[in-house]
């Protein structure tokens, strides 16, 4: 359930992407396709976005970890082993929202990291202290998250899971905005499992909503 805090609703609230890789820059399509701002960071600095901000326009614009992740709302996907680092030193969130994009995968061979049973969102959430998490936007490969999820007369699924109601029901207005049509998996260790890439039974499935 919610925390209490009073967070801005979605359509007021600022977006900020950790992480320029493929589900990052995705991401960062969508919002724009829809003319959703956001700022978007990653380690190399403000400099190496340039070509990325050039092709998305003015939805998007390149800052620096801090900024990013002061937004109302940041989504983080960044690779696996890179994780602790790319959150370490972060101010605490004090209850913003932190959608959780990533797998527990380890390049360059992409075998699942060991996660000795645990969801991978629990592990995140140790990393992002004071934050309500969903995961969401993970179990898509990325060109099917940039693309338009109108399809094939329908729109495409788009997972989603936590254990804050409030955020969730902000991340699925979000996931709506975009296009897609939101399915609510539960909580982050039941629903995040289903989801989680690669053992989970509804990750990189390409599912269409009809009706």
């Amino acid at each position: 359930m919610s925390n209490g805090n009073t967070i801005p609703a979605i359509a007021n609230s600022t977006i900020g992407i950790l992480g320029s890789g493929q589900i990052g820059s995705a991401f960062a399509r969508a919002l724009a396709r829809v003319g959703i701002r956001a700022v978007i960071a990653n380690s190399r600095g403000a400099e190496s976005l340039t070509d990325l901000v050039a092709e998305i326009g003015n939805a998007l614009r390149g800052g620096t970890r801090e900024e990013a992740a002061s937004q109302d709302i940041v989504l983080i996907a960044v690779p696996w082993p890179k994780l602790p680092g790319a959150l370490a030193g972060l101010p605490e969130f004090g209850g913003r929202i932190v959608i959780d994009a990533n797998n527990a995968i380890e390049p360059p061979l992409f075998r699942p990291a060991d996660l000795h049973g645990r969801p991978s969102s629990e592990i995140v959430a140790e990393y992002v202290p004071g934050a309500r998490l969903v995961k969401a936007f993970n179990h898509l490969p990325a060109a099917l998250v940039a693309s338009d999820p109108a399809a094939e007369g329908g729109r495409r699924i788009a997972f989603f899971s936590g254990d804050d109601e409030d955020a969730k029901t902000q991340i699925g207005a979000l996931i709506e905005r975009l296009g897609f049509f939101g399915i609510d998996l539960g909580t982050l260790a039941g629903g995040g499992l289903l989801a989680q890439v690669p053992s989970g039974p509804l990750a990189v499935h390409n599912l269409i909503k009809f009706g």
